[in-house]
């Protein structure tokens, strides 16, 4: 299995590679923005040959280079149905940092993205990628977990981070929703489960549910998602 990553643009939000080695296909996880051409880069380094872009959530910071992305590599792209909004109607879904932002962007029409459902398989590149939804960030979060040749991972986006959660004071976020997904989604995963975030270095489950208070929290979270 290899996993290469960066983190792009001004929010250095991390775009991933997943393939089961070198010189074979990948599966690319949220290109943001200016990831085209460090993609690019990344991807003959190992000489990677993308076949799906696969996205946490709809925010800019994880979509923007998504349509550039797909059309130079003639690639379908997979979001929950719940976020196509942001694709449709951005200014709506953002808040005032990434305003700026929305006039210089080139999105998907949605009806052109393919849907990610709750507990679907995708199995691209050779990898299985186990598709959950995880609202709370945004309504259409989701999380992937698959294995690795040492240990469980779990694509996380902006659901988790080291030592910290996603933000959930933009248009469609819930902080109820997110205790909900971090106690149903997050913590049954095995210790060792290692942690691939939207932001900021990997983790693993065990050391989030040792010293996070967020997931602390979610432990006693009241069953029922605050939709």
């Amino acid at each position: 299995m290899l996993i290469r990553s960066f983190p792009a643009g001004a929010f250095g939000t991390n775009c991933y590679a997943v393939a089961s080695g070198p010189n074979a296909e990948c599966v690319v996880v949220d290109p943001g923005m200016e990831a085209v051409e460090p993609l690019a880069r990344m991807l003959a380094d190992d000489g990677l040959k993308p076949v799906a872009v696969v996205l946490t959530h709809g925010h800019l910071d994880h979509t923007f280079s998504v349509l550039p992305v797909c059309d130079g590599y003639d690639i379908p792209a997979y979001l929950h149905p719940a976020d196509s909004g942001m694709l449709a109607d951005p200014l709506r879904w953002h808040g005032p940092a990434l305003a700026p932002l929305i006039g210089q962007v080139a999105l998907p029409d949605p009806a052109d993205v393919l849907p990610l459902d709750d507990g679907a398989i995708l199995s691209l590149a050779g990898v299985e990628l186990t598709v959950r939804h995880a609202p709370g960030h945004t309504e259409g979060s989701v999380v992937f977990t698959f294995a690795t040749d040492d240990s469980p991972a779990l694509l996380a986006g902006d659901v988790l981070f080291a030592g910290s959660v996603g933000r959930v004071d933009l248009p469609g976020g819930s902080w109820a929703s997110m205790l909900s997904s971090l106690r149903d989604v997050v913590l049954p995963l095995d210790d060792e489960t290692l942690v691939l975030p939207g932001h900021g270095p990997a983790t693993t489950i065990g050391r989030e549910r040792a010293t996070n208070p967020y997931l602390a929290e979610a432990t006693s979270a009241p069953k029922g998602r605050g939709l």
